[in-house]
């Protein structure tokens, strides 16, 4: 196949699912990762297309632009990986937690399958199967209704309805968007609606979001920024987003995505989860 036909077999392929993976590519057009990740350059030059970690993404992007979760699962790997670590730590043996929908709650949801007795309510269709195929026996999950988003999430009255009656100790939340004066954001309004009452029915609000959602806007605000206990990112956050999270959120961790085992905790009010 000439260079040409496989660039655009692999636009077509990120048209149509959103993102796509080098490695996959290189499997399935029998050439190196590094044809690939040539294809990509050239590709990304052309503005066809955007490159990131690992991959490719469509070109692009509006405050109601939603990325599917195969789109959002290849950028910023070792970052979501290295919070995930962090976010696990908080979670004890019995607690009775939610997860949204998102790529790194996701993660967080492969690191949380051995925690004994504990009960997890996810609108993430991603979350609910990966708990459910490699979760402990004496775990409970509980998936919510709803219809179903691009980013695999289950919104709506339905899901609405279906969390507004608990009472849980924590919610991870994976966000779109952060900015100081949108707060976090989603570019889906139902998947607003949906993850303001997960926030509602939890004693305590983690937000997971990697460096690259700060100036990020969706057109639905879920929360202020104040309203998060903890907000688990990465060390690349630049400087202005670590003064204003500093300031306004309960408690700024950073961790270093080469190593997730060492963090910056930045504690601006008392109370934070534990």
């Amino acid at each position: 196949m000439l260079a040409q036909q496989r660039q655009a077999a692999i636009l077509e392929r990120v048209r149509s699912t959103g993102g796509v993976r080098v490695s996959e590519l290189a499997g399935e057009f029998g050439v190196s990762d590094m044809t690939i990740r040539r294809d990509l350059e050239a590709l990304h030059e052309r503005g066809l297309l955007a490159k990131v970690h690992g991959g490719a993404t469509t070109a692009g992007s509006s405050s109601t632009d939603e990325p599917g979760f195969h789109a959002k699962s290849v950028r910023q790997l070792s970052e979501k990986a290295a919070i995930a670590d962090r976010a696990a730590q908080l979670v004890q043996p019995g607690a009775a937690i939610a997860l949204s929908a998102g790529t790194t709650t996701a993660e967080l949801a492969r690191r949380l399958v051995d925690v004994p007795g504990l009960t997890v309510v996810t609108n993430s269709l991603p979350v609910a199967e990966i708990l459910h195929a490699g979760g402990r026996p004496d775990q409970t999950v509980v998936l919510t209704g709803g219809v179903r988003t691009p980013s695999d999430a289950l919104v709506g009255p339905l899901a609405v309805g279906a969390v507004r009656s608990l009472h849980l100790d924590l919610l991870f939340l994976g966000v779109h968007g952060i900015t100081e004066r949108a707060g976090f954001t989603t570019p889906n309004l139902m998947e607003a609606e949906t993850d303001r009452a997960l926030v509602a029915a939890a004693d305590q609000l983690v937000v997971l979001a990697d460096h690259t959602k700060w100036g990020t806007v969706g057109i639905s605000s879920i929360v202020e920024l104040a309203a998060a206990h903890v907000l688990v990112s990465d060390d690349r956050l630049p400087p202005p987003a670590r003064r204003v999270l500093g300031e306004q959120v309960g408690e700024l961790i950073m961790v270093k995505a080469t190593g997730a085992d060492r963090a910056t905790r930045t504690p601006t009010s008392e109370g934070a989860a534990q």
